[in-house]
């Protein structure tokens, strides 16, 4: 999301971050997160406060006057559960090597794709 509010209309938020808030809180599907006072008085919502309590990125582009926030870090796109499901890909080498192998540790898998 991309503006130059500090405060949107709630649907620009919504239909921009995904996030639509209930009386629990910003919701995304099963996941709720409760925003603190003053965060939103029903018709706006201060997007830096939200941004901060929904894990959001956010860069500010004080020259322009621009606020760009990011996607969250709590729901999105992410795995909704500590644990990755079956994968097996080809390594560096060829060699077929399956996630399943570090089960019960860290990890971070990072892609590329050409286009």
């Amino acid at each position: 999301m991309i503006t130059t509010a500090e405060r949107v209309p709630l649907a620009e938020f919504e239909g921009a971050t995904g996030w639509h808030l209930r009386p629990e809180g910003a919701c995304q599907g099963e996941i709720c997160v409760p925003l603190p006072a003053g965060v939103h008085d029903g018709a706006t919502i201060d997007v830096a406060a939200a941004a901060e309590r929904l894990r959001m990125p956010v860069v500010h582009d004080a020259v322009r006057g621009l606020t760009a926030i990011g996607p969250a870090g709590v729901g999105g796109h992410r795995l909704e559960t500590a644990v990755a499901p079956d994968l097996v890909l080809p390594d560096l080498d060829g060699a077929l090597f399956d996630l399943a192998w570090l089960r019960g540790q860290k990890v971070l898998i990072v892609s590329w794709a050409p286009y």
